[in-house]
């Protein structure tokens, strides 16, 4: 069995797919799978998958989804196929650095009180890198009020505490804020997290993917935090911040991208 599987949904990044994957089989810490889903691809990632996974079959697995099942499920169906004691996530157009597997998991080693463990994450594009993205190193339930207390992508949790409270929900409000509610999932049944400073993890944070944030997913977002208010047992007045993404999501975009940038740069959450 191996230490970590990691879970790793594509869906058209066949360009940026081999970066991705070559920045797992860098990593120092050898016990490890990599279990990809092709979510229904209409270019020709599934055939970079493929050839990956022929040439390291003992560690990658492919699945295929035989139509698109979006994001929530797809993590599900990997998360079904995991051997692993701990859960670590990676997404297909980003990268992390070759310790970022050792550092996780000694951490979560050395500190049986937590369940899910993530990191400082840079942000870049087709110039460079240009952002950071902390969050604070051990969240409350009160930082759930400013949004996910943790980055998704660079995180490694215990398999059996990610079982324990049923995985990602696959609900239609819950699209693209599958993290934000199994974090708060996860702290509404005891478990807690820890954030370190060092960035293990870059995310491309492109024209393409910024074209990805949709308004429909920001109501989600205002959804999962007034159910975090009720559920993590937050004064009332939380429910005030639930507006946040809706009033962020109505600003120009131009304008938006200045202060998504500007916040980035400051190393803001």
């Amino acid at each position: 069995m191996p230490e970590i599987s990691v879970l790793m949904p594509i869906r058209n990044c066949a360009d940026t797919l081999p970066e991705a994957i070559d920045s797992i089989l860098r990593q120092s810490f050898p016990d490890w799978e990599l279990i990809l889903c092709d979510d229904g691809s209409t270019d020709n990632t599934r055939a970079v998958a493929s050839s990956y996974a022929e040439r390291f079959p003992e560690k990658l697995r492919l699945l295929v989804n035989p139509v698109n099942l979006g994001l929530n499920r797809t993590l599900n169906r990997c998360l079904a196929e995991a051997k692993g004691r701990y859960i670590a996530r990676m997404d297909g157009d980003d990268r992390c650095s070759p310790d970022r597997f050792e550092k996780e998991r000694a951490v979560l080693e050395a500190e049986q009180d937590i369940a899910l463990v993530s990191s400082a994450m840079t942000h870049f594009d087709e110039a460079g890198e240009w952002g950071l993205q902390t969050h604070p190193e051990r969240p409350s339930a009160r930082d759930f009020l400013h949004g996910s207390p943790f980055c998704h992508a660079p995180c490694m949790m215990r398999r059996e505490a990610c079982l324990a409270v049923g995985g990602y929900s696959e609900g239609k409000r819950l699209l693209r804020v599958e993290d934000y509610h199994l974090w708060m999932k996860l702290y509404a049944a005891g478990y807690r997290g820890r954030n370190l400073p060092e960035p293990l993890y870059s995310m491309r944070d492109d024209r393409a993917a910024r074209k990805r944030r949709r308004f429909r997913y920001r109501l989600n977002e205002a959804y999962v935090r007034a159910l975090c208010v009720r559920r993590l047992h937050l004064p009332l007045p939380g429910y005030l911040f639930a507006l946040r993404p809706i009033l962020v999501g109505l600003l120009p975009a131009r304008l938006y991208d200045l202060l998504h940038k500007r916040r980035m740069k400051g190393g803001c959450p």
